[in-house]
């Protein structure tokens, strides 16, 4: 009888723990892998957006993938008191419109695939999986290394031509708070307790060269020069380990702790540093600036340094 009682109690114990995987066995991560990718294809509830040039797109893309344009399909756009372009949509009923006609809703767990060949394209998907973070959705991920890395192997199955889903409703629950403003960067240059991070290129940081949308050159006063370049292997779709990155952050005078606001021209190269400081080494203080430096320096909001003034 007591074994009896011993074996309900281990099976009981059992089917718990399988109940408790089920409900996990989708959990997102920052990132996952192509092993990930092709476990979990086909699966209910798991969506794969696909970042790739139309074109490509069509030529093969993972079975199942929708596809979505980073630079015109919403995901960013031209502030209309001002014309900053490239900010956060301030209303985001359209966004979240055309997230449900991607087949997206609240419960849906995102994986973005980006193109995979530049920390450019990466921080395409870092971008769009900040604006997930900051709509309210936490079930997002990046295949690391894009759809390079999942062609790498040519017999991952592809499929082609156009997707058609299911439309959904998709909720928007807005966090401001992970939401850097010129307000906080203003308050945060007063304060002098806020580590300010710079992810462009070096020349551009140092006021050498500039972005054709900035209105000046040079680099949030005080700012730390961490570029968007460093943190992808030599440059390309994957991120480097994390032991990498914390040496590279200590290199670039970036503490591993404390309140931050990652910038660049627009967030785009900004989204890669706050992924990698927010999501891969933890630092839950870090805040991405999506107006970065062209808002800075289109509406004038405060002083600029410049390191390097040519004659």
């Amino acid at each position: 009888m007591k074994s009896m009682t011993s074996l309900a109690t281990a099976i009981r114990a059992a089917f718990a723990l399988l109940l408790l995987w089920s409900l996990n066995a989708f959990a997102a991560t920052p990132l996952v892998d192509v092993e990930w990718v092709k476990a979990s294809t086909g699966k209910e509830g798991v969506a794969f957006l696909d970042l790739q040039p139309v074109a490509d797109y069509l030529r093969g893309h993972i079975p199942g993938a929708v596809n979505t344009n980073f630079d015109k399909d919403g995901w960013r756009e031209e502030r209309a008191r001002d014309k900053v372009p490239d900010m956060l949509p301030e209303n985001t009923d359209k966004l979240a419109q055309y997230i449900g006609k991607l087949g997206i809703d609240n419960k849906t767990l995102v994986v973005i695939v980006p193109p995979g060949a530049t920390n450019i394209d990466m921080g395409w998907a870092t971008r769009i999986y900040w604006t997930f973070k900051v709509l309210g959705h936490d079930e997002v991920s990046i295949l690391n290394g894009g759809m390079k890395a999942y062609t790498a192997d040519k017999k991952n199955p592809l499929q082609n031509g156009s997707v058609t889903t299911q439309a959904k409703t998709f909720t928007v629950n807005l966090r401001r708070d992970m939401i850097a403003t010129a307000a906080d960067v203003k308050a945060a240059l007063a304060s002098k307790k806020v580590t300010l991070v710079d992810l462009r290129p070096e020349d551009q940081y140092s006021g050498i060269n500039r972005n054709p949308k900035a209105t000046a050159n040079g680099t949030l006063p005080g700012a730390k020069n961490l570029s968007s370049l460093w943190l992808t292997e030599n440059g390309g779709g994957t991120f480097r380990n994390q032991a990498q990155l914390k040496e590279l952050a200590k290199l670039a005078g970036v503490p591993a702790k404390g309140p931050q606001i990652d910038f660049c021209n627009t967030g785009h190269f900004a989204a890669n540093g706050w992924f990698v400081t927010h999501e891969l080494l933890g630092n839950k203080d870090a805040k991405l600036y999506d107006g970065s430096m062209v808002e800075w320096t289109m509406t004038k909001a405060g002083p600029v340094e410049q390191k390097v003034k040519l004659p």
